[in-house]
């Protein structure tokens, strides 16, 4: 018995959708880089495009490219988390051949060994990202990103205590700063995560002994920044390691400061291109 299909059927309102798709699917991958394996579980979102003429979109092919895609991957391991996202997209047009665009969304934890002031190896937490799109007529973009954790020392603060009291000490924050590049292929997501940490007052870490602790803090009161400083920094570094990308490569950098001393978060951000940056 042939079964109605459904998702076929032309709509009551005839309006093309930007995305549909389905969200928050997570399975193993396995990326090769810089000569190693990494394993990674990301969250993966999968669209399409849907024209004003069909009522819905087959999602259950989203979930079987995703099948295939991982085992692929085990097999043979991508060279990045976006490309990945690029061999998902690639083949979910040809899954979806009423689509004319797809996009894949990739997250997922991932860990860099690090050291602490004192010297004691650690291996450190931040999330990776990675976005893919992917049209009919060819062209093609590929962002990385990453997420990293770290600590700010507020510089007003400092600033009216000295005056007031002639001593140097402020509060601190908890700083989360996030950086996304537009990658052909010459971005490294290992290099984002330093330019993040680089531009904040310290590095944070999950074990920290007396001496390590101490180290930290007087780094931070040492190097004290507001989160629109967090922002700027990491767009200088950017420009310096990748004066080389094309002036049309879109830079997302933003900074939020969890504060110790108010109920509210400080944000910044800007969204910008490497000819921008330039001028």
């Amino acid at each position: 018995m042939a079964l109605p299909d459904v998702q076929s059927w032309k709509p009551n309102a005839t309006f093309k959708l930007t995305r549909v798709g389905i969200k928050g699917i997570k399975k193993p991958v396995l990326i090769k880089r810089n000569g190693r394996i990494v394993h990674l579980i990301p969250c993966l979102d999968l669209f399409v495009d849907l024209p004003a003429s069909r009522k819905g979109s087959d999602l259950s092919r989203n979930a079987e490219v995703i099948e295939e895609i991982v085992d692929e991957s085990i097999r043979q391991p991508s060279p990045s988390l976006e490309d990945l996202c690029l061999k998902i997209a690639e083949k979910l047009l040809q899954r979806h051949e009423y689509a004319s665009c797809a996009e894949v969304i990739a997250t997922s934890d991932y860990f860099l060994e690090r050291v602490t002031p004192a010297g004691k190896k650690t291996m450190e937490p931040y999330k990776i990202m990675a976005r893919a799109i992917k049209w009919r007529d060819g062209r093609v973009r590929k962002f990385i990103g990453v997420e990293v954790v770290g600590m700010t020392a507020c510089p007003c603060a400092m600033e009216n205590i000295k005056k007031a009291y002639g001593e140097k000490y402020t509060h601190n924050q908890r700083n989360v700063a996030t950086l996304i590049i537009e990658n052909d292929g010459s971005v490294d997501a290992d290099d984002l995560i330093s330019i993040a940490e680089n531009a904040m007052s310290s590095p944070t870490f999950e074990i920290l002994k007396r001496k390590d602790e101490m180290e930290v803090v007087k780094k931070a009161h040492e190097n004290p920044k507001f989160v629109e400083d967090v922002v700027r920094d990491m767009l200088k570094q950017i420009l310096e390691k990748y004066a080389n990308l094309p002036d049309e490569t879109v830079v997302i950098a933003k900074s939020e400061s969890l504060e110790s001393i108010h109920k509210h978060n400080a944000y910044a951000e800007r969204t910008t291109t490497i000819g921008e940056l330039k001028k």
